[in-house]
């Protein structure tokens, strides 16, 4: 029996999604031009393009919220991260446009350009359409309630914010976060400082149930239980179904870990080499089915 699809309070969507998107603008206003041409680990991308992929991500829903519905097949979240990575390319070059257009200059220019992105978002959220249940958003790939596109804003925001901060270095934030894993020694998964970016803990939350969900769907079963403390546990992988005690198949990480994981930023035999993944049983080895997010 297919397990019920998760569902997201949209209040606290909201409210994630604000603090995420104001997170960015104050780390984007601090930036200098010299970091604005640093590379970061999307291929040709430097920060200039990564702010500007992020702006469009940003200013999509408000500037398109009131567009005329074209009758596109309704699509879920689970739907969402199996097919956006068919838009990659189209995304690329929307980030190359708008970079050349707007986040050209130095980096007050820039903080300009990306303010004005956050701010529509964050205006936004403010309406009460944004809070409709019943109110649908067509992207591409097809028909989101409102409610559903907006957790998808939060993939943007959290996992974007993660490649910032990769670009800018480990001294770019002062202090670092501690994501709480397992109990258990220093040493254990999500027990250790990661990078410093400010993220909101709902919408690091949010974004890594939505994964852990889209790897449960992309390998079905119950051979292997995921442990991503304390956010999500989900099973998942063909083969015998644990039921009762300590499953024979078992991986744990921490969310950033998971994330990035998921998303293809950390290659699985690297963090497991670093300790940054816990696998233990003839199953667990996840790479076949990594990443789950283009």
């Amino acid at each position: 029996m297919p397990a019920k699809p998760r569902t997201y309070q949209p209040q606290k969507v909201r409210a994630a999604l604000a603090a995420q998107t104001r997170a960015l603008r104050a780390a984007v206003d601090a930036l200098t031009t010299e970091q604005l041409d640093l590379p970061t680990r999307l291929g040709r991308w430097r920060v200039r393009e990564l702010l500007a992929h992020l702006a469009v991500q940003l200013d999509h829903v408000p500037a398109h919220l009131d567009d005329r519905p074209q009758g596109r097949a309704p699509l879920d979240l689970s739907g969402w991260a199996a097919g956006v990575a068919a838009v990659a390319p189209l995304l690329d070059e929307q980030a190359r446009e708008r970079s050349a257009a707007e986040f050209a200059g130095d980096a007050a220019s820039v903080a300009a350009a990306f303010g004005r992105a956050a701010d529509a978002l964050l205006a936004l959220l403010e309406r009460p359409e944004a809070a409709d249940p019943a109110r649908r958003f067509e992207i591409r790939l097809g028909s989101m309630t409102l409610s559903d596109m907006l957790v998808t804003r939060l993939v943007e925001t959290v996992v974007h914010a993660d490649d910032l901060a990769a670009a800018l270095g480990p001294d770019a934030f002062p202090g670092s976060q501690v994501f709480p894993g397992s109990p258990g020694s220093p040493g254990s998964p999500g027990s250790r400082a990661l990078p410093a970016f400010p993220h909101d803990r709902q919408a690091v939350a949010a974004v890594t149930r939505l994964l852990a969900d889209a790897f449960a769907d992309r390998a079905p079963g119950g051979a292997v239980e995921l442990r991503i403390p304390p956010y999500a546990v989900v099973q998942a992988v063909e083969g015998p179904r644990h039921t009762r005690g300590t499953p024979p198949n078992v991986v744990e990480t921490d969310p950033l870990t998971w994330i990035r994981l998921a998303t293809g930023r950390t290659d699985w035999a690297a963090a497991v080499d670093a300790a940054e993944v816990s696998a233990s049983g003839e199953r667990s080895d996840l790479r076949a089915y990594l990443p789950v997010l283009g």
